[in-house]
C-alpha cells in the first residue's frame, strides 16, 4: 500500500500495525485485505475513536496530543524507542521521561565495564544508585560489593562516608559539582518523585546537603578532571567522561582514565597488586 507524501506519522503506523497477528489480540482473522490489525481493532486497542485513528493514518485532522500518541502506543505495542519515535514524528519531540526503576545490568554490559582492566567504570541510574562496577572501580575508588545494595548511591556515599569525603582533593567543590548534576539527571529522566525521599533523607543527616540543594544549582557533567588523595597511592588525578547507554536513557556509564602516565602507572601497579593478593 502507497503512503502519502509528506505523511511520515501514518506511514509508520500504518507499518506497524499491518505487522501484528490479529489473532494474538483475540481478533477473528478470516478473509482480510491486507496483512496486520484493521484500523477500528487498533482503535479499539488505543481507546480512541476510529475515526479519530483513521484521520491520523491519512494525514489529516492536525497534530495527535501527546495522550493519544501514549494510547496508541499502548495499543500497537510499541517499543520505547518506537514510542519515542511516533512522538517525534507526532510532536516534534520526545516524550516526556518516564523513570524506570533498575538494580542490575546485563552480562553485556558487564563484559563492557571488564573489558577495562585500568580504567575505572560503573554504571548509574538516573537517581545515582550504582547498579555495576569493574574491578578497577572497587580497587582504586569503592569496593561497592561491601555496601549494602540500598546504600550504594552517590550521593548517600558521598555525604555520609567519611574515607570517600577525606579522599576528595577539594570535597566542597565535589559536592556543589555532585548535588548540581544529579538535579539535572533525576529532572531529566522524570524521577522527581523517586528522588524525594532521597532528597529529605540526606537533608535531615548532612546540613551541607540541605545547604547545597537549597541552592538549585543544575549542572551538567559530560567530562572533567578527579583528584582523589587514596591513602596507598596518594594522589591521583582522573579524567572522567560520561556515556549514555544506547537504548537505556536510564543508565549512564562513567569512565575515569589516568590524566598522566605517572598515576597510569601507579594504578596499573596498585592494581596488579591487589589481584596478585586475591
Amino acid at each position: 500500500m502507497a503512503v502519502e507524501t509528506g505523511n511520515a506519522l501514518g506511514g509508520f503506523l500504518r507499518d506497524r500495525r499491518m505487522k501484528l497477528d490479529p489473532a494474538a489480540f483475540g481478533f477473528k482473522v478470516g478473509r482480510r485485505r491486507t496483512p496486520g490489525l484493521r484500523r477500528e481493532e487498533v482503535a479499539q486497542r488505543s481507546n480512541i475513536s476510529p475515526t479519530w485513528y483513521t484521520w491520523l493514518e491519512q494525514g489529516r485532522g492536525g497534530a495527535p496530543s501527546a495522550d493519544v500518541l501514549n494510547r496508541i502506543a499502548t495499543g500497537l505495542m510499541l517499543t520505547e524507542p518506537e514510542r519515542e519515535h511516533l512522538f517525534i514524528l507526532g510532536l516534534g519531540r520526545p516524550p516526556e521521561a518516564r523513570y524506570r526503576h533498575v538494580d542490575a545490568v546485563t552480562p553485556r554490559l558487564q563484559r563492557v565495564l571488564d573489558a577495562l582492566p585500568n580504567s575505572l567504570a560503573i554504571i548509574k541510574t538516573a537517581t545515582w544508585d550504582v547498579i555495576a562496577w569493574n574491578r578497577a572501580a572497587a580497587t582504586v575508588l569503592t569496593d561497592y560489593s561491601k555496601i549494602p545494595r540500598e546504600q550504594r548511591n552517590i550521593l548517600r556515599i558521598m555525604f555520609s562516608n567519611a574515607r570517600v569525603r577525606a579522599a576528595q582533593d577539594d570535597w566542597r567543590s565535589v559536592a556543589r559539582f555532585v548535588v548540581a548534576a544529579f538535579r539535572a539527571d533525576a529532572a531529566r529522566a522524570g524521577a522527581g518523585a523517586e528522588i524525594a525521599q532521597l532528597v529529605e533523607e540526606l537533608s535531615r543527616t548532612s546540613p551541607e546537603f540541605k545547604e547545597l540543594w537549597q541552592e538549585n544549582d543544575v549542572a551538567g557533567h559530560g567530562d572533567g578532571l578527579k583528584r582523589i588523595r587514596h591513602p596507598e597511592i596518594g594522589l591521583i588525578e582522573l579524567e572522567f567522561s560520561n556515556f549514555a547507554v544506547d537504548g537505556r536513557p536510564d543508565l549512564g556509564m562513567i569512565v575515569y582514565n589516568p590524566a598522566t602516565q605517572e598515576t597510569a602507572e601507579r594504578i596499573r601497579s596498585f592494581i596488579a597488586s591487589r589481584a596478585a593478593l586475591r
